[in-house]
């Protein structure tokens, strides 16, 4: 690289357009945007020889009913449209498909339930939190 392509300070966006070219200048300025909002700092472990990347991020703050209702209508589809085969399913021995569908209902009402109560006892003390 010779002292031309090389951008200082003082070089204004036309000099430094024609000394990066207008890719490069765009790939920097979406790397300090990203910068800006808030990428969390890495931190390297040593584990025997080989050394890991680790972000120090806090945890998200959502309580989990939502992603247990979708789950739960999920199984609960899968067991509907799998009623219409449950004589074929039980022929071929394979009718636990059909009871794996119910179960993972029937565990699903219970992570509901079990989610809605986190919920409304975290909502009953907000300053309390896991540590």
């Amino acid at each position: 690289m010779s002292d031309d392509d090389v951008v200082r300070p003082e070089d204004g966006p036309a000099t430094i357009e024609r000394k990066l070219g207008h890719r490069e200048r765009e790939r920097l300025e979406r790397a300090a945007r990203r910068h800006e909002l808030g990428r969390p700092d890495i931190t390297e472990l040593e584990i025997g020889r080989k050394t890991h990347k680790v972000a120090e991020v806090e945890p998200m703050d959502v309580d989990g009913v939502r992603t247990m209702v979708v789950g739960t209508i999920f199984w609960a589809v899968a067991a509907v449209a799998l009623l219409p085969f449950l004589g074929t399913l039980r022929d071929q021995g394979d009718d636990w498909w059909f009871w794996t569908t119910v179960a993972g209902f029937g565990l699903g009402c219970i992570g509901i339930e079990y989610c809605r109560r986190r919920r409304n006892a975290l909502a009953r003390r907000p300053g309390r939190r896991r540590a």
